[in-house]
């Protein structure tokens, strides 16, 4: 794992109290998920919140749904920041 990889590792634990097991779990989970289709987006985005016990309202979960369906996603730590904040 590169430092940059586990910097990211280690923020994601502190901020959120999920560990890589944990994050690498669910990626293997939605590894071939339609990301296309609303239904798997909202299940995903719930299981994360769940898992992070960070509530997420009906607002950023349609707003981060609608980004992720659209392709527009930012792709840096800022803009992701943002978008979750928001």
């Amino acid at each position: 794992m590169s430092g940059f990889q586990k910097n990211l590792f280690d923020q994601i634990q502190k901020n959120a109290n999920v560990t890589p097991d944990e994050i690498f779990k669910v990626a293997d989970s939605v590894k071939n998920a339609d990301f296309t289709n609303e239904q798997t987006i909202r299940n995903l985005v719930r299981q994360l919140s769940k898992m992070a016990n960070k509530p997420v309202s009906k607002a950023k979960e349609d707003k981060i749904v609608k980004a992720i369906i659209n392709q527009n996603m930012p792709l840096d730590m800022n803009s992701l920041n943002q978008l979750f904040k928001k």
